[in-house]
């Protein structure tokens, strides 16, 4: 899980630094299954993600679901980084930092954080256009909470679980194909497909036993064709979910650990969250301090760098949050 969550967070990295160096008009060229694939990393992450929570709710409470528990859990995992977050881009917004500044005729600062505190970046950029980096990102948050607000409601009936899954799978390619370029990549449906295949998958590994070999033979070609050659956000996207699916069900059946040479990723992928809502710093601050030369040292360095600012948030801030706040409702950890 964590080597997935690695690739995924790592090509949302490259596309971000590369998106840089295209604003500055920069001839620097990159294959783009490096350069291109930050979408793709997100729906990765949506189907390891929706696989993660289903099991944990499984093993945690069976066929049923305690509501309250499973608000608190998500509320201690999201809530303590994301509101430090918008702080800081509060702050920043308010002394007119370069690169922070909310454009006014997309949103006021109010409205901004009304959008981020409500789950709905997404359909605030879809109608007016897109926000600073550092809160575009979270359209993201904005697909998967909102699922997960739904989450415990329908999982105590198992077949209204399925009826939503399949719902949000037939949906998913259907709503990528509609509205603007920014709701195309960013609406909801558009990527609770690939966390309802994550469900649907954890839901099935705990039925039935699948030959690994086979899952693997049929997931790895999928995810390096959607990655590689298959360009379209339509049912391209749905297939790499069902690849990364795949690969997820070998793993999780064989409790496959990847090898040490892959720390680096795994450690990424093991502070995904982290990384993923801090990165956007990092890349403005190297992007500064290297004016776009010597490339090739600034997206290493980025990507070393938005590594170890994830390891740090996490041990100093986000993780003694989320104990505290499972403490106060006394949650215990997995």
């Amino acid at each position: 899980m964590d080597l997935l969550r690695g690739l995924a967070i790592f090509f949302v990295l490259m596309n971000h630094i590369y998106i840089r160096l295209r604003i500055a008009k920069m001839p620097f060229h990159l294959p783009d299954a490096l350069v291109w694939n930050g979408q793709q990393g997100v729906q990765i992450f949506f189907a390891v993600s929706g696989f993660l929570i289903t099991t944990t709710a499984l093993r945690r409470w069976g066929a049923g679901i305690d509501i309250p528990a499973f608000y608190r859990l998500r509320f201690a995992r999201i809530a303590p980084l994301l509101l430090l977050l918008l702080a800081i881009l509060s702050t920043l917004d308010l002394t007119h930092a370069e690169n922070f500044v909310i454009n006014p005729k997309v949103a006021t600062l109010p409205r901004a954080l009304l959008a981020a505190l409500t789950f709905h970046i997404n359909v605030l950029e879809a109608r007016h256009g897109y926000l600073p980096a550092n809160w575009d990102i979270l359209w993201s948050l904005s697909v998967e909470e909102v699922f997960y607000l739904v989450f415990p409601l329908v999982r105590r009936y198992t077949w209204l679980f399925i009826a939503l899954l399949v719902t949000c799978i037939i949906l998913g390619p259907i709503s990528r194909t509609h509205g603007n370029e920014i709701w195309q990549e960013y609406s909801y449906l558009g990527g609770m497909d690939a966390i309802a295949l994550g469900c649907l998958t954890a839901l099935l590994v705990q039925k039935r036993q699948f030959s690994p070999r086979i899952l693997v033979a049929l997931g790895t070609p999928l995810i390096l064709f959607t990655l590689c050659m298959y360009r379209s956000i339509g049912y391209s996207m749905t297939i790499l979910a069902i690849g990364t699916c795949l690969i997820i069900a070998a793993s999780a059946q064989t409790e496959w650990r990847a090898p040490r040479i892959l720390s680096p990723l795994l450690s990424l992928g093991r502070r995904s969250y982290e990384v993923y809502l801090t990165h956007m710093f990092v890349v403005f601050a190297l992007v500064w301090l290297f004016r776009f030369r010597l490339v090739p040292l600034l997206f290493l360095c980025t990507i070393i760098m938005s590594g170890l600012v994830g390891e740090l948030v996490a041990r100093v801030y986000s993780e003694p949050m989320n104990r505290y706040i499972r403490g106060v409702g006394k949650i215990t950890p997995e």
